[in-house]
């Protein structure tokens, strides 16, 4: 069976490599040295699959990884936030394109909301017992994507945690920006391809800790 090229892009430091999947928001993974993260970007496929059936774009049954961008990361790449915006994100994006990452981002944020709501307030700690429980974390989310929204042009109040309605208007207000037909500029200081990279793989790289470190889920 012929395989699909799935684009890959890199962010490189010292430290710290990115690995991101250009089309699929969400999917970036992170290691200490390019092929490392390359490895660990191919493990995630079949976590990062029911996100992408959930949308409405399923993977392709069988895939293969190509990397057609790599840049040196920065301080932030470093720290272990994937900073960088590559050509790929600066392209135009058509009205279906659009749908596409408002879908894919839409669809990582389900994910993550059904992964809290499985997940107990205590989560396993690590070997010098640090990390933060559930609710920190999914307020930790929220308080990101106010800062992202604002990087996308889009002032909406904090939400609280508890606040359903108000994190519901977060949500809607940067769905409206990433879903919005771009000719690939910022639409503010972001484009909306990075926008979307960045935003689902905040959200999909919490999501995924929780699931990690639920206590009731085998190590």
């Amino acid at each position: 069976m012929p395989t699909k090229p799935i684009t890959v892009a890199l962010e490189t430091t010292p430290k710290k490599t990115f690995a991101a999947a250009l089309e699929w928001p969400g999917w970036c993974r992170s290691a200490r040295e390019p092929d490392a993260a390359m490895e660990a970007l191919a493990d995630y496929a079949e976590r990062y699959a029911p996100i992408a059936e959930a949308a409405g774009f399923p993977l392709p049954s069988a895939i293969t990884l190509q990397e057609v961008d790599r840049q040196p990361g920065g301080p932030a790449t470093a720290f272990g936030v994937p900073e960088k915006t590559f050509d790929a994100d600066c392209a135009a994006v058509t009205p279906a394109a659009a749908k596409r990452l408002a879908a894919l981002v839409s669809a990582a944020w389900t994910y993550l909301d059904d992964v809290a709501s499985h997940t107990p307030e205590e989560l396993r700690k690590g070997p010098r017992g640090g990390g933060r429980d559930r609710d920190k974390m999914l307020r930790h989310v929220i308080e990101a994507e106010n800062s992202y929204a604002r990087q996308l042009g889009v002032k909406v109040p904090m939400p609280e945690l508890d606040d359903t309605d108000a994190l519901e208007v977060q949500r809607q207000a940067i769905v409206a920006v990433l879903g919005a037909r771009s000719d690939g500029s910022p639409v503010h200081k972001w484009t909306t391809r990075y926008g979307a990279r960045r935003v689902a793989w905040h959200v999909l790289d919490h999501a995924w800790e929780m699931e990690d470190k639920n206590p009731n889920n085998p190590t």
